[in-house]
């Protein structure tokens, strides 16, 4: 599990991504380049990295369900998540 610190970075992040989205986007449009380097760094969504929403782990990152590789098999296995079965043959 990821420490409390790195998940409320990664929180303070996505809050000023979601706040500067519009302002970035003018810049961009207009082409001024000299607003964009005076915005905060953690504006830019390049700086977000995918966690899981449950533990925080930032490696395994399974998109299409928003968790890491080692929660998905644990709710899998838990029948959690709808439509996902463990494969037998």
């Amino acid at each position: 599990m990821a420490k409390e610190s790195m998940k409320a970075r990664q929180r303070k992040r996505e809050h000023a991504v979601k706040t500067y989205a519009d302002k970035r986007a003018a810049l961009k449009e207009a082409g001024d380049y000299e607003g964009l380097q005076k915005l905060p760094r953690n504006a830019s969504p390049t700086r977000l990295r995918n966690r899981c929403s449950a533990t925080g782990r930032p490696r395994g990152y399974m998109r299409d369900f928003g968790i890491s590789r080692n929660v998905f098999r644990e709710m899998a296995s838990k029948g959690l998540i709808p439509g996902i079965t463990k494969a037998s043959w």
